[in-house]
């Protein structure tokens, strides 16, 4: 597991050692044993290194026997001793141990078609020399992230958005498309950042760039939805099993402590379940509680730890951790408007105490259809029988209504139908709401583009079944830009190493051919999942109510944090930006008070202006790096710029 950063010249600008290394350093978290860099006329590659395989001869960067290839790699692959043998036996020459040295002679012998062979999550750079090309690479489900910008004639790329944010060229500007998308889904979007110019490359995504050819990005991998309706209830139950363990074998392979999540939900419980079958001592499992009792979990953790003997260790968080969210906007990169990063931030804390990898749940909801809003589509659908004129009349009558008026949304909701229905239902600010949080001239900037129509090219997906066009939708969207997006910049805040098995492609695959009356069976979600760990897991884990990882936030702010609230989000620094409108905030915040549940509108709210502090205002960008990072950090390209200024140079010490 690493960061990786890097420069290369599109139009003979010259690039430096200097600037790559001053890009790590924005990530050290990521990698703390080791740094390396690579560095030639037209580029520059660079990385920080988490040891997890090879150890002792795992340095990067990596080359082929005649180094006329380099790569620089964060993830892990793990069927790389089998390409290894398969790659001896093609006449290739090794020199490390490392999974990293396969992708050089992958690349050697397949071309781009490297990535084919791959079983893993990974996002890499790879220099071919002769070809004078660059090729950035991201895992097929975006397990690890990868952005990239083009700017004054080279193209930039880092594991981290504060990482391209080191150099100097770069405007940092917001992108109004990705803010109105944080709005509505409480994420950026797939290819974009927050910054504008700077982009995501996308899951399953290929960029070559070369002085000749530009920047060229090329999807190499998609998930097919095909129901196989030949195969019966036990073929599927057999198969997942199978698959299951062979995913969970694969991520025990480790020359360090590992672990594991556990939350007491059937995904997690399915891991550590499969995990303690397959190891020889005791697994080490992390579960967070909550001293509020609607909250809290940690019985369930505890009956799965004890059915299979873990070393079992927990932490009990209160509003008090709330002091942490400073460094969270830090490690979190963007603003992110989903909570539960808090409780994943505590969990990897609290694991990274004893080991430097955990295996997690995460990818079961999206796969096996146990989200809450599935059931809830399944039962809107039966509105859609209602004659559309009086579900227009509704509607309007709906919008007649004041805000908060018990009945307003269950109106207006009813003269929605397909991908806009549903959208409705699970957005975080409605166009007439961001039209009252938004100050006038920010509105109209966002309002065009409408997110909708990201969510509708899914929804209404040729001929899929209504539950697969929303899980594709989920797996394209929300599972790389909001679960695995917090699961990665937690996890690498304490510098441990997150394993997914659930999705293992050839898993994710596996799963996309079971019928969706297979996984939400009447009001039974997961229902394949379940009938699958009958026997292995409790009855009581597998079909007790679905919580989610939530958190206490809304009566938290309504208490103990109320005055924290109201003093960042009504502060002075926060009204001169002109984005939000103060009566708007005041309302929500007042709504919350009285027992709304608005925890998640306020949180984004929080996210983003901690995180304009950070990394917009002027000069706060090298002060506000956490203190467990800043002595790691030598921002080169900021004393660079305040030199050329004439200015004093900036220190992070």
């Amino acid at each position: 597991m690493c960061g990786i950063a890097g420069l290369f010249s599109l139009r003979g600008k010259p690039v430096s050692e200097d600037e790559v290394q001053a890009m790590c350093d924005a990530m050290v978290h990521r990698g703390p044993n080791d740094d390396g860099y690579y560095a030639a006329p037209e580029v520059v590659l660079g990385m920080r290194r988490l040891s997890i395989i090879d150890v002792a001869g795992g340095h990067q960067p990596v080359h082929n026997e005649d180094g006329s290839v380099w790569v620089v790699f964060n993830g892990e692959i793990y069927n790389f001793t089998g390409l290894r043998g398969l790659l001896e036996r093609q006449g290739h020459r090794f020199y490390t141990s490392t999974d990293t040295e396969v992708i050089v002679h992958l690349y050697e012998q397949y071309g781009e078609s490297c990535v084919d062979k791959m079983r893993g999550m990974f996002a890499f750079a790879l220099w071919d020399e002769r070809r004078k090309t660059l090729v950035l690479a991201r895992d097929r489900l975006g397990i690890k992230p990868l952005f990239y910008t083009v700017v004054d004639g080279r193209l930039a790329f880092g594991s981290e958005l504060k990482a391209v944010l080191q150099l100097p060229e770069l405007g940092r500007r917001l992108n109004w498309s990705s803010v109105n998308h944080l709005f509505s889904a409480m994420c950026t979007p797939s290819s974009e950042s927050i910054i504008e110019g700077v982009h995501k490359l996308k899951p399953g995504h290929i960029l070559t760039a070369s002085a000749r050819h530009g920047v060229q990005v090329r999807q190499y991998w998609d998930v097919e939805f095909d129901p196989d309706y030949g195969k019966s209830e036990q073929y599927f139950i057999e198969r997942l099993r199978d698959l299951l363990e062979d995913s969970v074998r694969l991520r025990l392979i480790s020359d360090v402590p590992l672990g594991a999540f556990l939350s007491g939900g059937i995904d997690s419980s399915s891991v550590v379940a499969t995990m303690a079958r397959l190891s020889s001592g005791p697994v080490k499992t992390f579960s967070i509680g909550f001293p509020d009792e609607d909250y809290d979990e940690l019985k369930y953790a505890r009956q799965v730890a004890q059915k299979f003997g873990t070393d079992h260790h927990e932490l009990v968080i209160d509003p008090n951790v709330l002091t942490l969210i400073d460094d969270l906007a830090w490690y979190l990169d963007e603003p992110f408007g989903d909570s539960s990063a808090i409780p994943t931030y505590m969990v990897s804390k609290l694991a990274a105490e004893h080991v430097t990898v955990v295996l997690s749940g995460d990818g079961g909801d999206e796969l096996f259809a146990g989200y809450d809003r599935y059931i809830k589509e399944q039962n809107e659908r039966l509105l859609a029988k209602i004659p559309y004129p009086i579900r227009k009349v509704a509607g309007f009558a709906g919008s007649l209504l004041p805000e908060g008026i018990k009945g307003r949304n269950f109106l207006r909701h009813l003269a929605f139908d397909g991908a806009d229905r549903y959208f409705d239902a699970n957005i975080l600010f409605r166009d007439f709401e961001k039209a009252s949080l938004f100050e006038a001239d920010a509105y109209e900037v966002i309002r065009t583009e409408d997110p909708r129509g990201i969510w509708r090219c899914f929804v209404q997906n040729g001929n899929l079944h209504w539950l697969s066009s929303l899980q594709y939708m989920d797996i394209k969207n929300y599972l790389p830009n909001d679960i695995l997006t917090k699961v990665d910049r937690m996890s690498m805040a304490h510098s441990i190493e997150a394993r997914v098995p659930l999705l293992d492609h050839k898993f994710v695959e596996f799963a996309a051919t079971i019928p969706p009356e297979l996984k939400l069976n009447g009001k039974t979600s997961k229902y394949i999942f379940k009938k699958a760990m009958e026997g292995i897991l409790p009855n009581e884990i597998l079909y007790r109510p679905k919580r989610g990882f939530a958190i206490p936030l809304g009566r938290w702010f309504r208490g103990q944090l109320s005055s924290y609230v109201r003093d960042l989000l009504l502060s002075r620094t926060s009204r001169q930006r002109g984005i939000f409108r103060k009566p708007y905030i005041e309302r929500l915040i007042e709504m919350n008070d009285r027992g709304r549940p608005l925890d998640l509108q306020l949180w984004t709210l929080i996210t983003f202006e901690l995180w304009c502090r950070r990394f917009i205002d002027e000069g706060a960008f090298c002060r506000s790096v956490p203190a467990a990072a800043r002595r790691n950090f030598r921002p080169r390209v900021e004393r660079a710029r305040a030199h050329e200024a004439g200015g004093a140079a900036v220190e992070c010490a």
